[in-house]
């Protein structure tokens, strides 16, 4: 399987630079279809061309983006200068805390493709 993920351009940016190798999301219907091996296509929102493919290489599920944040230093889920009070309140726009009971969180951790 191959998926598509757009991201904004600052955090496309610290995935090219190996940063970031942890992409976090709401295990809804279309991530419960990932498994270790699968595609990942990352794509600059500021910059629909600019992409970059890694493999799946581990699935970690938890039951919020807060369980997820004790298992994972910032840098390699999201900006590193974002306080824990930002993301979570960045990801609870994202995904609601109903959402977030209902599917829990998948966190994805990946490999570029060299």
């Amino acid at each position: 399987m191959e998926m598509k993920v757009h991201l904004h351009k600052e955090v496309f940016d610290i995935v090219r630079e190996g940063i970031k190798d942890v992409e976090v999301r709401l295990n809804d219907e279309k991530r419960r279809q990932l498994k270790v091996g699968d595609k990942l296509i990352f794509i600059s929102r500021g910059n629909y061309t600019d992409q970059i493919t890694a493999i799946v290489k581990k699935l970690v599920y938890f039951k919020d983006f807060v369980e997820v944040t004790k298992s994972y230093e910032m840098k390699r889920i999201y900006l590193e200068d974002t306080s824990l009070d930002e993301y979570l309140e960045l990801m609870n726009k994202f995904y609601s805390m109903e959402e977030q009971e209902k599917y829990g969180v998948v966190a994805i951790e990946f490999e570029k493709e060299k």
